[in-house]
């Protein structure tokens, strides 16, 4: 194990190399978090009220901030990108020779990442837009720890997503449209852009039971304490089990895909 936390020390520190790119991501996250809440406000001014379906505007701003500091700190398309690179360059046929395992590296190298981004990106935003907007406090003690374990749950999820995605590359012989395909799914069904309150049913329904809630919304449905207790352990299970069958399913897939390698360049 002493390997994979090498990589993620490694991850974390050749990403403060790029010091002008922190503050670009910095400028870039904050440009985003403002456009979403400047959606809402417009919205919930066009309606002439602070409350709709039960949801107050201080408690939508609260869930916009959120999402896109949840969601920002994962990179889908990093993961499905260097999956696709490593393909193409022929890097991936060195993996098959180390005694290690090629998906756990790749955790290791986003755990490495997150931090940086914890550090870098999601700390300084929340701060600077809770302090111009006003940010909503957890609804709890309780939901403010099951916050950070749906948090964790949805960062798990989205890195094993990701990597399923990525691995379809070694069928496809390029990774391109792959992170496309995933962001738009997780754009529509995560509750990223619209939560599930406002969708119609029974689309509704059917998005709450996907895996894709459990990356912003469920975290997000947490926090605010739109969840009451027995509800949250039932879809923390739920979120484990999915998270359980996403990484069945990449170590399967790896291992079809290591039997299937074709290497294209080197």
């Amino acid at each position: 194990m002493n390997a994979y936390f090498a990589f993620a020390r490694s991850a974390f520190h050749s990403q403060l190399a790029y010091r002008n790119e922190v503050w670009a991501d910095i400028f870039g996250k904050l440009v985003q978090v403002f456009a979403r809440v400047a959606i809402w406000l417009a919205a919930y001014a066009g309606v002439g009220g602070i409350v709709v379906e039960g949801i107050s505007l201080q408690q939508m701003v609260t869930y916009a901030l959120l999402g896109g500091v949840v969601m920002g700190a994962t990179r889908p398309e990093r993961i499905i990108g260097e999956i696709g690179r490593s393909l193409e360059t022929g890097d991936i046929a060195v993996w098959l020779l180390k005694p290690l395992s090629y998906p756990l590296y790749l955790f290791a190298n986003e755990c490495g990442r997150f931090g940086y981004r914890l550090m870098t990106q999601v700390i300084p935003t929340i701060a600077f837009t809770a302090l111009f907007y006003g940010m909503l406090p957890p609804a709890s003690l309780f939901h403010a720890l099951m916050f950070v374990a749906f948090w964790a749950l949805s960062f798990t999820l989205l890195f094993l997503m990701s990597t399923l995605f990525g691995l379809v590359a070694f069928w496809l012989m390029t990774s391109f449209s792959l992170d496309w395909i995933l962001g738009a799914l997780l754009h529509l069904f995560s509750g990223l852009l619209v939560p599930f309150w406002f969708f119609p049913e029974p689309l509704a329904t059917v998005a709450r039971h996907l895996p894709f809630a459990w990356v912003v919304y469920y975290p997000n449905a947490v926090y605010l304490g739109r969840l009451s207790a027995p509800d949250v352990w039932l879809y923390l299970g739920l979120g484990l089990a999915w998270t359980a069958l996403f990484l069945a399913g990449v170590l399967r897939l790896w291992r079809r895909a290591s039997r299937h390698i074709t290497v294209q360049g080197g």
